[in-house]
């Protein structure tokens, strides 16, 4: 007797590898007990029959393809919109993600306010909130239009029939994880569900031109809960990071099929919802400390926009066999790397002392040209030397002990002068591109002995 199909299977928390019995790795992403068992979803037996398959679609040249509906528009809020690539592409799918408390749900009603307020139609859906507590929230933002439409749901098919039915032009899940489909008989926030929730809302954003922000939870490494295949079917996936006891937080693009991923929107959590942050650098550099050994301004770019961070080193020595070593901000195995450098080509003893390094202001730095700062952090708490406080620097460093040249250094110079800083120490090959800078000394250095001279 033949066997009939399973009525459960195996489904990978991270990449969404199916599977019918259950494995202890994943054989497709290789990751270790992500494997949970769901129960199969019911599925219509539609045919292909001759009908069809004479109404099947016909592929259309790309000249003749119209961009005219396709037009972004603003979401009032211009560090948001720098993230997104210029502004909301009409029928994008849009995943925010963040850990609980951040700001999602603020920030998405802010921008619901937005663009409510300019004649566009927005609907609102919590599966989490009541309508009173949604109005609760929204008075402390501000006042609303009568644009904007709340709406209390979790089924997937009362939410389809009233979006279809209202047509908005901008709809808000939150959160995807309460969303459920009748069709899929595991519970919500499961891995069927959330993959049938967000097929269903792509087939809505896709057929209606209506853009769709859903709201994710994340695990506790960072990541949206669900399968990672969540991440491969909208269009945009950004993280909303921050500490949540700071009031500074941060819009990062994982992905973005309309723009760049490198751009970064700083918003300022007060009373009345977030505020924009333009200049990031001055506040980054507020409270920086006077005549203190270890510290040392850099400037990275994240995107197409600079930024001054303050690199603070504390070199000490050891109390245990084994030093240690910790890095907040900034990659542990780059600093590692770069002390390795520093005590091989400069002779700087450090192999018994503890080492700890901070981006300060909560930022997260992974640009290579960081390392010069890092370094002459590293050189001024071992020695006791100060650096002075009208510096900037910025430069790659090899593993020769070379400063290498980095990207948009006149970008970079002009940022630093236009701060207040008097003198500029950056690759000798980047030297000839801030010769239009005015205002500030250039102090071009090949190699970290150049570095440690000039300091």
């Amino acid at each position: 007797m033949a066997k009939g199909k399973p009525s459960t299977v195996f489904f990978c928390n991270e990449c969404g590898y199916e599977s019918s019995k259950w494995m202890g790795q994943c054989p497709a992403c290789k990751a270790w007990n992500t494997l949970v068992e769901e129960p199969v979803g019911r599925t219509s037996q539609s045919g292909r029959s001759g009908a069809s398959r004479i109404n099947a679609p016909e592929p259309t040249s790309v000249t003749e393809v119209s961009l005219e509906s396709y037009c972004r528009y603003n979401t009032g809020m211009c560090e948001l919109d720098r993230v997104l690539g210029g502004g909301i592409v009409p029928g994008s799918l849009v995943l925010v993600g963040g850990d609980p408390g951040i700001g999602k749900s603020t920030l998405l009603l802010q921008v619901c306010r937005n663009l409510a307020s300019d004649g566009r139609k927005v609907m609102y859906i919590s599966g989490e909130e009541s309508l009173s507590q949604i109005k609760m929230r929204a008075m402390r933002i501000g006042d609303f239009s009568d644009n904007l439409l709340l709406l209390c749901a979790t089924n997937l098919t009362d939410i389809e029939e009233v979006v279809r039915k209202h047509r908005p032009e901008v709809v808000i899940i939150d959160s995807i994880q309460t969303m459920y489909s009748d069709n899929v008989s595991s519970a919500p926030g499961s891995v069927s569900q959330v993959r049938e929730a967000t097929n269903l809302l792509l087939g809505i954003a896709k057929s209606e031109t209506i853009t769709v922000f859903i709201v994710g939870h994340v695990t506790k490494e960072g990541t949206v809960a669900g399968p990672r295949v969540l991440e491969h079917m909208v269009d945009t996936v950004l993280y909303f990071e921050g500490d949540r006891y700071n009031s500074y937080r941060i819009v990062r693009a994982a992905k973005n099929r309309f723009g760049s991923t490198n751009e970064i929107g700083v918003f300022e959590m007060g009373s009345q919802g977030l505020t924009e942050v333009t200049n990031p650098s001055e506040y980054m550099l507020s409270g920086r400390p006077k005549d203190s050994t270890g510290s040392c301004v850099v400037c990275a770019m994240e995107g197409t926009r600079p930024m001054l961070v303050e690199v603070q080193a504390l070199v000490c020595r050891s109390g245990f066999g084994i030093p240690r070593r910790q890095a907040t901000g900034i990659d542990y195995n780059r600093v590692n790397l770069l002390m390795a450098v520093l005590e091989k080509r400069m002779g700087l003893k450090m192999g018994e002392c503890d080492a700890y390094i901070n981006i300060a202001g909560g930022m997260k730095m992974n640009e290579p040209a960081t390392d010069l700062g890092v370094c002459a952090s590293i050189v001024s708490s071992f020695t006791g030397k100060v650096i002075p406080e009208d510096i900037v620097m910025f430069g790659e460093v090899g593993l020769s002990g070379e400063v290498r040249s980095v990207s948009y250094s006149n970008i970079r110079a002009a940022e630093a002068v236009k701060l207040g800083f008097k003198r500029i120490m950056l690759p000798a090959t980047n030297a000839a591109s801030v010769a239009d800078i005015r205002g500030a000394g250039i102090i071009a250095v090949e190699s970290l002995s150049d570095v440690i001279r000039e300091l």
